[in-house]
C-alpha cells in the first residue's frame, strides 16, 4: 500500500479522476475543488501552492483514495477507510509536512487526527460536524414561502459577499482573512447564485455548483437571524435543487450543520436523504 504526493494538478487529475468520479456524492468537495483549480487558477484559494496526493492498495491497482490541500485551507480527505487515512498521517508527518486541519468523512478524519497526533504528538479538536444530504424526489416547500426566485446581480456582490462572511463565521468554517469575494464574483458571473427576493428586498440566497461527474452540491445556504422562520431558505434550495436537475445532474448533494436541527428538518421535507456524516478536526 502506497501514497504518492505531488504539486502537480494535471498528474492529480490522470491519477485520481476516475477514482473521484466513480464516488461523486462521497466526493463531491475534491471534485468541486478541483474543478476551480483547473478553471480559475491553481491560486484561486490562496497564494500558498496547492499539494495533493493518491493511494493504491498495490502498485498496479486503480487508485482508491485521494486527498488536496489548497492553503490556507484544511486537507481535505476523499472517501477513504480509516487505515489507509491513518497511513496518509503517518506519510505527511515523515515528509514534514505541516496541517492547520483536515476534513472529510467521519471515521476517515478521526482515523487521521488519531494518527496524525502519534505521530507529531500534535492534539486535535472537532471544529465542525456536518451530514451529507442526497436528493431523492424533490418536493416543493409546503406552503411556499412569499417572493420569488432569481439569480444573483453583479449589484448585489457586496451583500452576498458579506452573507458568506457570516455564513462561513456562523458555521465556526472561517478562514482568517479570506476574502470570499472573488469566490461571490465568479459564481455570480456563472450563474451559480440564487437570491430569493421578497417584496424587492433579498432575504436569503445559496449557491448551485456546475454538474460536475453528475453531480452538482447546493450551498452555501444563508438567510440573515432576522428572517428567518419564513421559509426562504427553503424556497431557495428548492429552487436550486430544480436548476441542477435540469442541468443535468444525476445527484444533487448539500451538507447540513448538525448542530442545527432546523436546517436538517427543512431539507429532508425537501426530499434530501442522509449519505454520511463528516466532521471538519483542527490540528493544534
Amino acid at each position: 500500500m502506497t501514497w504518492t504526493l505531488s504539486s502537480s494538478l494535471d498528474d492529480f487529475r490522470a491519477q485520481a479522476g476516475d477514482f473521484l468520479a466513480a464516488h461523486p456524492a462521497e466526493n463531491t468537495v475534491l471534485l468541486t475543488l478541483v474543478h476551480n483549480l483547473a478553471t480559475a487558477g491553481l491560486h484561486v484559494f490562496g497564494e500558498a501552492d496547492p499539494w495533493f496526493g493518491w493511494w493504491r492498495p498495490e502498485p498496479d491497482a486503480p487508485v482508491a483514495a485521494a486527498f488536496a490541500r489548497t492553503p490556507p485551507f484544511p486537507l481535505r480527505l476523499s472517501a477513504m477507510e480509516p487505515e489507509v487515512a491513518a497511513e496518509l498521517a503517518v506519510a505527511l508527518a515523515q515528509d514534514g509536512r505541516e496541517l492547520p486541519g483536515v476534513g472529510g468523512g467521519k471515521d476517515a478524519a478521526e482515523a487521521f487526527a488519531a494518527a496524525w497526533k502519534q505521530q507529531t504528538g500534535v492534539g486535535s479538536s472537532v471544529r465542525s460536524e456536518e451530514r451529507l444530504y442526497r436528493l431523492g424526489e424533490l418536493t416543493d416547500p409546503s406552503p411556499l414561502p412569499a417572493g420569488a426566485v432569481r439569480p444573483a446581480r453583479p449589484a448585489e456582490t457586496d451583500l452576498l459577499t458579506d452573507w458568506f462572511g457570516d455564513f462561513v463565521a456562523e458555521a465556526e468554517l472561517a478562514i482568517p482573512g479570506e476574502n470570499h469575494r472573488p469566490t461571490v464574483e465568479r459564481r455570480i458571473a456563472g450563474g451559480g447564485l440564487l437570491v430569493w427576493e421578497h417584496e424587492g428586498r433579498v432575504v436569503s440566497f445559496a449557491g448551485v455548483s456546475e454538474v460536475i461527474a453528475g453531480m452538482s452540491r447546493i450551498g452555501p445556504v444563508y438567510t440573515p437571524p432576522q428572517d428567518r422562520g419564513r421559509g426562504y431558505a427553503s424556497g431557495v434550495v428548492a429552487a436550486g435543487s430544480a436548476q441542477a436537475l435540469a442541468a443535468g445532474a444525476a445527484e444533487v448533494l448539500l451538507y447540513t450543520d448538525l448542530a442545527n436541527p432546523t436546517s436538517n428538518s427543512i431539507y429532508q421535507k425537501l426530499g434530501y436523504r442522509p449519505v454520511e456524516d463528516c466532521l471538519s478536526i483542527d490540528l493544534a
